[in-house]
């Protein structure tokens, strides 16, 4: 009888702190993960949005780096996390909408809860500055007429597949390079280990430095701090290449947390400094905020990289 009444104590009393602990989230300190390394556009949105809703919640928000394969580790490690609030991913939306129909992965799209878009990070093809070719179709075309493979280096599976369907269409031999993020690409590419690398919004600072140069805008329109520069498909190639940058977290997640945070993130959508921060200092694009919108987002992603897919 007593081991029964400690048995139903016990019961009540875990019970009792799992309740306690959902009325009072946060009461302890939240972790964002985020899939590129310090120091990439991706990491100081993350650090930003970070401090920002630290502030909100009143709990110390914790930044963890997980890189590799395009956020594909990180998306992984996230969806064995428990849906208490306490582990929020901050990443490109490819990882989930791309990825699935390209890569052997444990994790579906549908494991996971889209809590809101956050920004759309201005990205294009790079070279070395003093590369003899100012766009990507002129570096093709060099590569070409010197019987020469071009070495690439690559974010994820989506800007990784690009480039290859455009040299393959170039009739151009492609040496591959993975990368763990922006950083690590123009580290490659002005030392000469590539000719031409996919990055992030951090190529601003180094293209105004004057050490590399865009040569072609991934977006579906120009990127306005380089306006001269054209867009893939103003240089002939059917390609965009979009890093929708989202908070996401493991499926089921506990209401009450969830309801805290997505009052947090609309506190942040309708905040000018926060805005300014994504627009003005990271030139990253603004976007829809919200559940709702996340979710379709990365619902239509998926369906539209699944028809790519097929029709490879």
């Amino acid at each position: 009888m007593r081991k029964i009444f400690k048995l139903g104590l016990g019961l009540l009393m875990a019970i009792m702190t799992v309740s306690v602990s959902a009325a009072d989230y946060p009461s302890r300190p939240i972790t964002f993960m985020t899939m590129t390394q310090p120091g990439a556009q991706i990491d100081r949105l993350t650090r930003g949005l970070a401090q920002r809703m630290s502030k909100i919640l009143g709990q110390p928000i914790n930044v963890k780096n997980v890189t590799g394969s395009h956020g594909t580790v990180m998306a992984t490690e996230l969806s064995k996390a428990k849906g208490d609030g306490y582990t929020i991913g901050v990443t490109s939306l490819t990882a989930y909408t791309y990825a699935p129909h390209h890569a052997k992965l444990i994790y579906k799209p549908e494991d996971f809860d889209y809590l809101t878009l956050v920004a759309l990070n201005s990205s294009g093809f790079i070279s070395k500055a003093d590369k003899p070719w100012k766009t990507l179709k002129e570096a093709f075309a060099w590569h070409k007429k010197n019987n020469k493979a071009m070495v690439a280096m690559f974010h994820g599976a989506d800007d990784r597949d690009a480039i290859t369907r455009i040299a393959k269409k170039e009739g151009v031999k492609l040496s591959l390079i993975p990368s763990k993020g922006g950083p690590s690409v123009i580290k490659a590419v002005t030392g000469g280990h590539a000719d031409v690398g996919y990055v992030g919004a951090i190529l601003y600072k180094h293209v105004e430095a004057g050490s590399i140069k865009l040569i072609a805008a991934a977006l579906g329109n120009r990127l306005p701090p380089i306006p001269d520069v054209p867009t893939l498909r103003e240089q002939g190639y059917d390609e965009q290449v979009e890093m929708i940058v989202a908070l996401v977290a493991p499926k089921g997640l506990d209401k009450k947390a969830k309801a805290k945070l997505l009052a947090a993130a609309n506190n942040l959508a309708n905040d000018k400094e926060t805005q300014n921060f994504i627009t003005a200092n990271l030139l990253m694009r603004p976007v829809s905020w919200g559940e709702t919108h996340a979710d379709k987002t990365a619902k239509d992603l998926f369906v539209a990289f699944g028809k790519q897919a097929k029709n490879k």
